[in-house]
């Protein structure tokens, strides 16, 4: 794993461990951790409530990013109780439309294995 991963995902871990809010709420099952092309490192949250909203770890991370007018993902790793897991479609999906260059993004998807999102959206659509 390479210095920058090991950081994000260490971050990331630290971020994660289901945590009850109330009796419908539940919150950091997965955390996440991304670095920008500036070289900042941004992190958040799942959020999943009984009815059906909240939102991924992934979204939390990328609206903390966007707060500080950045939008060039170089990495990010999300993780939940056992280790690296790959963003789902909604946030792959998000990932490259705040900017396209992030079809370059490196995705850690497992402990073991780095992809891009460009490879795991292999029929990109672009408006």
């Amino acid at each position: 794993m390479d210095k920058d991963f090991e950081i994000l995902y260490n971050k990331a871990k630290e971020l994660t461990g289901k945590k009850d809010l109330n009796k419908s709420v539940q919150y950091a099952h997965v955390g996440c951790a991304l670095i920008t092309d500036k070289g900042n490192i941004y992190t958040g949250v799942c959020i999943v409530a009984c009815c059906g909203i909240g939102f991924c770890a992934e979204h939390a991370a990328i609206a903390e990013m966007l707060k500080n007018d950045e939008s060039r993902i170089v990495k990010i790793v999300a993780t939940d109780k056992n280790g690296a897991v790959p963003p789902c479609g909604r946030c792959r999906e998000l990932i490259k439309q705040i900017n396209y260059d992030n079809l370059k993004t490196e995705v850690m998807i497992s402990n073991d294995k780095v992809t891009t999102i460009e490879k795991l959206l292999p029929d990109v659509w672009l408006p």
